[in-house]
C-alpha cells in the first residue's frame, strides 16, 4: 500500500503499526520519528511572515488567507501524481492546522486520483484512540491497532489512578498569545484525566478566541502555555512574552511559578 500522509499525527500512527516503510511522502511539520522526516515532503505550510513575526501577525496572515479563501497550505501535485497512492491520511478538523479534506479530494479530482481519503477528526482522547483503529482497519493493521490502543490505555489509566489521589488543579491550557485562544478537543479532556479541572475550556469543543480579563476572572492554579504548531524550544521563546500580560501575571498560577511552555 502507498500512503501519504498529510498531518504529523497521522504520519506517527502510521509509523507505529508498522507501516513507516508504506508511507511514500509526508508533511514539513512530520518530524517523529525521525524516519518521517527523511521521507519526500507533499505539504509545506505558506505561512510565510519571517522567524521574528510576532504571534499576532501569524494571527493576522492566517485571517487574511482564510478571509481571502486562501489555502494556508501547498501540494505537490506532481509528486502525488508520481506516487499514485492508494491512501492518504488527512484531517477536517482545522484548516489552520493541516491541509482539509476538501482540498485533498480537490486536488484528487484534477489529477485524476484514485486514492482513499480518511479523514482523522478526534474531539477526544477516546477519539484519538479510534481513530488509530481506523488507520488500522484501513491498512490491514487491525490487529496491530488494537494492540497499540490497549498499551495506551493502560498508560491513560495508570495516570488516573494516581491522579485520584490528588486535588483538582483548575487549569488553563493557553493555546496562543495574541490574541489569547484556549486549547480545545482533546486537550480539556487530557486536564481531566490527568487530574486537573479545565477552566474557560469544554473537552470536546473547539478552541476559541478569549480576553485576558477572561483568564484573570478565572484565576487558575496552573497555565500550560501550548502554541498551537511550535516545538519546546519555540513555545518556551515565545513565553517571554506573557510577562508583559498583566491580566495573567496576577493569577495564582503566575505568583506561584505555575506557568509552563510544553511542545
Amino acid at each position: 500500500m502507498r500512503i501519504v500522509s498529510l498531518l504529523p499525527s497521522a504520519t506517527e500512527i502510521a509509523f507505529a503499526l508498522g507501516l513507516g516503510h508504506e508511507v511514500e511522502a509526508v508533511t514539513d511539520g512530520c518530524d517523529y520519528p525521525a524516519a518521517a522526516a527523511e521521507k519526500p515532503v507533499v505539504s509545506r505550510s505558506k505561512l510565510d511572515v519571517g522567524e521574528e513575526a510576532s504571534a499576532a501577525d501569524v494571527d493576522g496572515f492566517v485571517r487574511e488567507a482564510v478571509k481571502d479563501g486562501e489555502p494556508l497550505y501547498a501540494l505537490d501535485a506532481e509528486l502525488i501524481q508520481r506516487i499514485q497512492p492508494d491512501l492518504i491520511l488527512t484531517q477536517d478538523l482545522c484548516r489552520v492546522c493541516a491541509v482539509p479534506t476538501g482540498d485533498v479530494e480537490d486536488a484528487l479530482d484534477v489529477l485524476g486520483c484514485h486514492a482513499d481519503v480518511l479523514s482523522l477528526d478526534p474531539h477526544t482522547v477516546d477519539d484519538v484512540l479510534s481513530d488509530v483503529v481506523r488507520v488500522g482497519e484501513h491498512t490491514g493493521r487491525a490487529a496491530e491497532a488494537l494492540r497499540l490502543v490497549e498499551g495506551l490505555r493502560g498508560r491513560i489509566d495508570a495516570v488516573e489512578g494516581r491522579a485520584r489521589s490528588l486535588d483538582a488543579v483548575s487549569t488553563f491550557p493557553l493555546e496562543w498569545l495574541d490574541p489569547p485562544f484556549n486549547g480545545g478537543h482533546w486537550v480539556p479532556d487530557l486536564i481531566v484525566r490527568s487530574g486537573g479541572r479545565p477552566v474557560l475550556c469544554t473537552p470536546g469543543e473547539p478552541s476559541r478566541p478569549l480576553r485576558w480579563a477572561d483568564v484573570a476572572s478565572a484565576a487558575p492554579e496552573v497555565v500550560v502555555f501550548m502554541p498551537c504548531g511550535y516545538d519546546l524550544a519555540t513555545a518556551a521563546k515565545e513565553a517571554e512574552g506573557l510577562a508583559e500580560v498583566a491580566d495573567l501575571v496576577q493569577t495564582p498560577a503566575w505568583r506561584d511559578g505555575r506557568v509552563w511552555a510544553v511542545d
